[in-house]
């Protein structure tokens, strides 16, 4: 699936954070999946409730930064056999609000997210997470832990493991003014510096795309210069219930895997690490990490 096909079969809807109205894209596909692009229609649904894994809590996917929902093209559809997932894409990133004057720091996103899920009128979900939507996770599960029945984490920030400085140096007032021949030499080497060996070109293509307009490129930059660490370190990861799973890709530099055996020490959960795999564990070994995927979320599960 590319890019666009993804896009196709998004979802919007208007959520508040901070007093402004935004708009936020995802995708709702699996048992029990609502009525709309790429989802069911209202006959599929209905007989749909008696699906394996329809009456389980569905499996939401966060994405980090510089991604997109896109990110789980290889493993959101392949859970969705067997369980409800939705996959929204973070405010200021891919098809959601991108205008400026917004947070998109993840406190917002937890802001975002909590929204999102109420009116999805969902009320425990399982959450499986990338990067700076590892933080809004975990955030998320110690402020909610009766919402969170299991919880993933992939080579996500935690603790003080961020920010890094090549994400940083995208918040520098240049970004915002970068030709955007350069500003898209400059992303796509994300994906090529964060992969193990030659990433697939359409995997990249299709991650850098939204970033390359006047709005993505200024959005890209308010994005960056909102991570912000102190929004990990203050976490209480005791008040965290939910099973634990680190799903990490063992060869990391910039979210090393030290990080997921401190959390899964803390959570008491498990980490496991994919070898050949990088920072985009889940486009580096995508059988293994949705494998993993299924035996940490079965139908039955939760």
């Amino acid at each position: 699936m590319n890019h666009d096909e993804w896009a196709a079969g998004q979802k919007t809807t208007t959520v508040t954070v901070d007093g402004h109205d935004l708009s936020v894209a995802y995708r709702d596909d699996g048992p029990g999946s609502h009525d709309g692009n790429g989802g069911l229609d209202s006959e599929d649904n209905e007989s749909s409730d008696d699906a394996t894994g329809a009456d389980e809590p569905p499996v939401v996917f966060l994405h980090g930064i510089p991604t997109w929902s896109f990110l789980w093209r290889d493993v959101a559809p392949a859970i969705a056999e067997d369980r409800r997932v939705i996959v929204p894409d973070l405010l200021g990133y891919g098809n959601s609000a991108m205008a400026d004057e917004f947070d998109r720091s993840i406190r917002a996103q937890e802001t975002m997210l909590a929204a999102l899920l109420e009116e999805l009128g969902m009320e425990t979900v399982s959450i499986v997470s990338h990067d700076i939507g590892g933080g809004v996770a975990l955030r998320y599960a110690a402020h909610h832990p009766d919402a969170v029945a299991q919880l993933v984490c992939s080579n996500a920030v935690c603790y003080d493991s961020w920010p890094v400085e090549f994400i940083t140096d995208f918040g520098l007032p240049e970004t915002a003014e970068m030709p955007l021949d350069d500003l898209e030499d400059q992303v796509s080497s994300a994906f090529t510096l964060g992969a193990y060996g030659d990433p697939d070109p359409e995997f990249v293509e299709g991650l850098t795309a939204p970033w390359l307009s006047a709005d993505g490129r200024t959005s890209l930059a308010r994005c960056a210069v909102a991570t912000n660490t102190n929004h990990t370190t203050e976490i209480d990861y005791s008040a965290i219930t939910a099973d634990f799973l680190g799903l990490w890709g063992a060869g990391d530099d910039f979210q090393p895997i030290e990080y997921g055996e401190r959390l899964a020490d803390d959570l008491d959960g498990e980490v496991v690490g994919l070898d050949e795999a990088y920072h985009w564990v889940m486009a580096d070994r995508p059988d293994a990490y949705v494998a993993e995927l299924r035996e940490f979320l079965p139908p039955g599960a939760g």
